[in-house]
């Protein structure tokens, strides 16, 4: 039975890139048996802790200016 699952673009492109001409199961399942981590696949993990909420805030304190310059210009 297979299973459909959605993965990024950027995911995809290092799955695709590490396959050559196996399956993306079978280097999925390769990587796992081998007492790897999906996570070594895809990449994720790379960051340091804290990375993704200084990120989060960034990108808040950033929109924010973009939305406060987007109201004035249509009033």
């Amino acid at each position: 039975m297979s299973k459909n699952i959605s993965i990024s673009d950027d995911v995809y492109r290092k799955l695709k890139r590490e396959k050559g001409d196996r399956s993306f199961s079978e280097v999925i399942e390769d990587r796992l048996e081998a007492g790897g981590k999906l996570a070594d696949v895809t990449g994720q993990g790379i960051f340091e802790e804290g990375t993704h909420e200084d990120v989060k805030d960034d990108i808040g304190r950033l929109s924010g200016g973009t939305l406060e310059r987007l109201d004035d210009e249509t009033r």
